[in-house]
């Protein structure tokens, strides 16, 4: 037992990078009183986030508009924001709106439509303004975008349930994130776009563990999409023996940046358990810290805990470790028996998702029978391996949706 909740307290201080908030200014938005514990970040965008009229089914699309400068990708011709419906992936089988874009490439749409890329995006935070189809993109991912779009593929990515429209986004819930994004594709596939029938998931941190969850849990909730392949850079895997392996790495007496992702986690806590209050955790001091999740994106929360110097010590007066093994336990995936061929990049020096906790998902998915390639790459880290890897995705993308035999390397892995 004393072993799981040092499992369980480091797996808090690794949850997670990804992208962070744009620094132009944003339009301002109003809060919203909300219920205690069931809209925590929630806060008016605009009237598209909103949608009164009761849904009867998910997948399909609400609503759409074009998105603004600030919104919009470079490399592409149509910068589209979309609201769709999908299925309550944390409480229930109700159906709730969900936003997300589309960008079109520049030309012509080949024959059967532009191949579709789902991007799976990474944190960002739980607040509603936080939301990139409102708050746009860090540039990275704008580049990352870009690539794709210049080489022919059509974009299609989810904000994730809660995040921009009604509810608290459960941060990090692997179902949620994937019916959001199967429901995303399904909206794009059938409203006349000229997409291709064939889709490929790609995404990094916590978009890398969407996109994992997404292949993982298609064949029961959306058999109708059809998904070839799934690129993921900087995956998260909550095991016991990634963690155990990391438990030293984070001292709690040591100033640690990723204290923001705990936080996160926490609102997932709140989201899940009514009886949870955050003052019998949290510190006085970094009360105002904690709850500034709610309203702040993840960037600028960080900075202030680096700001702070805080330390796991200092943020709590006692660990809510039994809180967050329940949390964790919705970070997980169904099955490791993947569909699709998968490709998983792995930078060598990443210190957010690093190279133990990969490697573990790495193996485990092979061992379960699942088709993995596998690259390590020496030189780059958590977020560098993102454009890093196009080198190598690019032609596993191409083949994914050519129908080609992909060769797993399972059986000589580069940890």
């Amino acid at each position: 037992m004393k072993n799981s909740m040092k499992i369980i307290a480091l797996a808090s201080s690794l949850l997670l990078a990804g992208c962070s908030t744009m620094a132009e200014t944003r339009p301002a938005a109003t809060a919203i009183s909300p219920p205690p514990n069931m809209t925590l970040g929630d806060s008016y965008l605009s009237d598209f986030y909103s949608y009164e009229v009761a849904l009867a089914a998910p997948g399909a699309l609400l609503k759409k508009e074009p998105l603004n400068a600030q919104q919009s990708n470079p490399g592409a011709a149509k910068n589209i924001r979309l609201l769709y419906s999908s299925t309550d992936g944390l409480d229930s089988e109700a159906v709730l709106p969900v936003s997300g874009v589309l960008f079109l490439p520049e030309g012509t749409a080949p024959a059967g439509g532009w191949p579709l890329m789902a991007w799976t995006h990474g944190t960002v935070g739980i607040a509603d303004i936080c939301a990139p189809s409102w708050n746009g993109r860090q540039q990275q991912d704008r580049d990352h975008l870009e690539f794709w779009l210049k080489n022919g593929y059509a974009v299609v990515a989810s904000d994730y349930q809660g995040l921009g429209t009604a509810g608290t986004h459960p941060y990090l819930a692997t179902r949620p994130e994937a019916y959001s994004n199967l429901d995303i594709i399904r909206a794009v596939q059938s409203s006349g776009f000229p997409v291709s029938n064939k889709v490929v998931l790609f995404g990094q941190s916590q978009g890398a563990g969407a996109a994992i969850a997404t292949a993982a849990y298609a064949a029961d909730y959306a058999p109708d999409v059809n998904i070839v392949g799934a690129v993921a850079t900087g995956v998260p895997f909550f095991s016991p023996e990634a963690l155990i392996a990391l438990q030293e790495s984070r001292p709690r007496d040591r100033v640690d940046p990723m204290l923001g992702y705990n936080l996160l986690a926490l609102s997932l806590v709140q989201r899940t358990n009514r009886d949870f209050k955050l003052a019998d955790y949290v510190s006085d001091k970094v009360m105002p810290i904690a709850q500034s999740v709610q309203n702040t994106c993840h960037k600028d929360v960080k900075a202030r805990v680096v700001a702070e110097k805080l330390t796991h010590n200092r943020v709590f007066k006692q660990a809510p470790d039994e809180h967050l093994f329940t949390a964790f336990s919705k970070m997980g995936y169904p099955k490791l028996k993947l569909p699709v061929p998968t490709f998983v990049g792995t930078g060598a020096k990443d210190k957010d998702t690093p190279p133990r906790m990969q490697a573990a998902f790495v193996k485990q998915a092979c061992k379960a029978g699942s088709v993995i390639v596998s690259t390590l790459y020496p030189t780059l880290d958590h977020r560098a391996v993102v454009p890093g890897s196009t080198g190598d995705t690019l032609p596993f993308v191409k083949a994914a949706f050519a129908g080609d035999d992909i060769e797993s390397n399972c059986g000589n892995l580069p940890f």
